[in-house]
């Protein structure tokens, strides 16, 4: 098949245009007057794995963090089913019209087979996608484990930057580590089925035991008594926990987000959550520990870069892989093989 010049050169100039415009001098001023195209592009940005793309998103993050720290984060967890994205999406609607600006990081599976992942959230919110005042990204976890995708953090920033006060972040929920999640957010919310067997089958400790509060959904069409028995099953439970030291009390309601019933709740909760920890200063000494947590994932990303772009260490590190395999060497003496590697490698830079 031929390709038309005149096609290729128009497609060659859009692609000059869009990686010109990656550039941090001329995403900041946008994305602080609130362009979502800009914070788009921004994420795509923090995503590359470009070199040159990575110097301008390290300075464009750089240039962000002091707008930033000013919005809600909240983490969404539970099962596939259980009604995340509804829930997002009526509850979006009731913020919006509060004033508030939402920004939802919708966080897709990455099959390890194909790498691929669906990225359907946003069609899930169909209705709340089209409000003016809401930015939702559909994003691929990729290797990371936890259920979070790996520049979440980084995008977290940048939607606050952009004047966004309500950040979401619904996460994978299918029995990976939430404690990922949990570092990065600032209220954990859990949301559980009822009627499916024993309430507390397949939900682990630790997520209970993070959870500042648990939504019985689907609390409709003839399930409400089911809902009311699981709510007083997961208040014993919690009776059963450690106190945070937040000092907040964890709590549990049922809701309907299909016919919009009892959504005040979670909005309640929000509201005296911030308002407590803020007061204490425990919302402080939180976020204190969210960057310091973000400054060792960086760490680690940044490890990783210069790993894969450095082609002796690059080289070296399928060497090793190989010995294992074939026995000649331990993981031991390969982890402490490439480790000198890197160090020397950066030593002749």
């Amino acid at each position: 098949m031929s390709i038309n010049p005149e096609k290729y050169n128009e497609w060659a100039a859009q692609r000059k245009a869009y990686s010109e415009g990656l550039t941090a001098a001329q995403l900041f001023p946008k994305l602080r007057m609130g362009d979502r195209g800009a914070l788009a592009s921004a994420i795509t940005l923090i995503e590359s794995t470009n070199p040159t793309h990575r110097t301008e998103a390290n300075a464009l993050i750089t240039l962000c963090l002091p707008h930033s720290g000013n919005a809600w984060r909240i983490g969404i967890t539970g099962v596939p089913g259980v009604g995340k994205s509804t829930f997002i999406e009526a509850i979006g609607h009731e913020l919006l019209n509060q004033g508030h600006r939402l920004a939802v990081m919708a966080i897709d599976p990455s099959s390890s087979i194909s790498g691929g992942s669906i990225l359907g959230d946003k069609t899930r919110m169909e209705s709340l996608s089209m409000r003016e005042d809401v930015f939702i990204r559909p994003t691929a976890t990729g290797k990371t484990l936890g259920g979070v995708a790996q520049h979440t953090r980084e995008t977290i920033i940048l939607c606050e930057a952009a004047g966004y006060d309500i950040i979401f972040v619904e996460t994978v929920g299918v029995g990976q580590s939430e404690t990922v999640v949990h570092s990065m957010v600032d209220f954990f919310l859990l949301l559980m089925l009822s009627g499916a067997g024993d309430e507390l089958q397949g939900i682990k400790r630790g997520i209970m035991e993070m959870a500042d509060g648990i939504l019985i959904t689907k609390a409709d069409q003839g399930n409400e008594e089911a809902a009311k028995h699981a709510k007083r099953t997961y208040q014993n439970a919690l009776h059963l926990f450690t106190a945070k030291d937040s000092g907040w009390i964890p709590k549990v309601a049922c809701i309907s987000s299909i016919e919009k019933t009892a959504l005040n709740h979670p909005l309640t909760w929000w509201k005296s959550y911030f308002d407590q920890v803020t007061q204490s200063g425990y919302l402080s000494h939180k976020r204190k520990d969210q960057d310091l947590r973000f400054f060792e994932e960086s760490f680690q990303q940044q490890l990783s870069q210069f790993m894969a772009n450095n082609e002796q260490i690059h080289k070296g590190y399928k060497d090793l892989q190989s010995q294992i395999l074939d026995g000649r060497c331990s993981p031991y003496e390969a982890a402490d093989h490439l480790l000198h590697l890197i160090t020397t490698a950066h030593g002749n830079l």
